[in-house]
């Protein structure tokens, strides 16, 4: 097998790949830099969340209309919108702090979807909502995901600022502008978003996959929040090629490959990165001599 056989032949070759290469590339662009965002708040796990919030949503979608695109976007959209919402209200009003709240109602949903899906449809079906079908994107998926990607970035450069000083200093903008909460909804309202989109080509289990990975991989090469971007976008592109061709070549499922393939660069920058990485960590401090 030729190099081009190996790495260029699948997507010269089969009109899906190539479906499922950019859609997985839009992914990567819209999510991976609110991945970073997530990770310099300590919110990381909140993607997590969330991304199990939209599942009884996107299963009563499926109830309603069978694997239908729209239905399950706007079931997911509402239910991961609510369970934010909620989320809030909650930890506003009772004494449980937002990430037990936010805990305690993923869990329901995780559960509540299951059920949903189980009900009636197959074996097959409940994998398709849980792990995705990135292989299988049609047009309408490949505009979804086009679509947030552009939003995503647009409301991003948007909300910038405020977003980036309520990362640094959240006491700061509150003293100077009361944006902070618009900010804060919008952004949940993006990470919601980027799930629902990631939902369609990974499944609810490993949307998160894509936009956590890559941006705690950036952190280990740089310090700047912009470089930070670049590199998870990077990072989530490259994992996304790389688990297409492991998944071709191999013949393994699509959507775990490409989060296995971000865990692989995620484990080279821990060793490698230049900005905390271990091997840099471990090597003697170089000393100067005096002229």
């Amino acid at each position: 097998m030729t190099l081009y056989d190996a790495l260029v032949g699948p997507f010269a070759e089969f009109a899906f790949m190539r479906r499922a290469l950019v859609g997985s590339l839009a992914l990567s662009l819209g999510a991976a830099p609110i991945g970073v965002f997530l990770m310099l708040r300590r919110m990381s796990l909140t993607g997590d969340a969330m991304a199990h919030a939209i599942l009884p949503g996107a299963a009563v979608g499926f109830l309603v209309a069978g694997l239908s695109l729209p239905a399950m976007t706007l079931g997911g959209l509402v239910a991961g919108v609510s369970v934010a919402l909620l989320t809030g209200l909650v930890a506003r009003t009772t004494v449980l702090k937002e990430d037990a709240a936010l805990a305690s109602f993923y869990l329901l949903s995780l559960a509540l979807g299951v059920t949903l899906v189980s009900l009636k449809g197959s074996n097959v079906d409940l994998l398709h909502v849980l792990f995705g079908s990135v292989l299988a994107l049609d047009d309408q998926a490949m505009l979804l995901l086009a679509g947030v990607a552009s939003v995503t970035l647009v409301a991003l450069a948007l909300i910038y600022r405020p977003l980036v000083l309520e990362c640094v200093d959240p006491g700061f903008l509150r003293s100077v502008s009361r944006a902070g909460g618009p900010v804060h909804f919008i952004f949940l309202g993006l990470v919601v978003l980027n799930l629902v989109a990631g939902f369609q080509a990974l499944g609810t289990l490993l949307a998160v996959g894509v936009m956590m990975l890559p941006a705690a991989a950036a952190r280990f090469w740089s310090n700047a929040l912009t470089p930070m971007f670049a590199v998870a976008i990077l990072v989530a592109s490259l994992a996304s090629v790389a688990g297409l061709l492991v998944s071709y070549h191999f013949d393994l499922p699509t959507g775990p490959a490409i989060i296995l393939s971000a865990g692989v660069l995620y484990l080279v920058s821990v060793a490698v990165g230049w900005s905390g990485g271990v091997l840099w960590r471990l090597a003697p401090p170089r000393h100067h001599r005096a002229a």
